[in-house]
């Protein structure tokens, strides 16, 4: 696949690209330049389309202080796991 870039730098995502991204038109995509020259292009994916993808086990929202309790229990479990103990 390939794209002619324009005189002012523009070219057009072929449509093929396009519907594997799952982008359409007015859609903003992110451009990484990788250390070994290769680019990637992905779909920035807005903040509200990942409502809802995380589902809770609790039918109420948590805590502070029970995410602080969940965390350091993360955090016991990591560091017995690394030293055995």
């Amino acid at each position: 696949m390939e794209s002619k870039i324009t005189a002012k730098g523009q070219m057009t995502l072929p449509k093929e690209a396009r519907e594997h991204m799952g982008v359409k038109p007015g859609d903003r995509v992110k451009i990484f330049i990788r250390p070994n020259g290769t680019v990637v292009l992905l779909p920035v994916i807005p903040v509200k389309a990942l409502k809802g993808i995380v589902k809770s086990p609790h039918s109420r929202p948590v805590t502070l202080e029970e995410m602080d309790e969940a965390i350091a229990e993360g955090v016991v479990a990591r560091y017995r796991r690394a030293t055995g103990k």
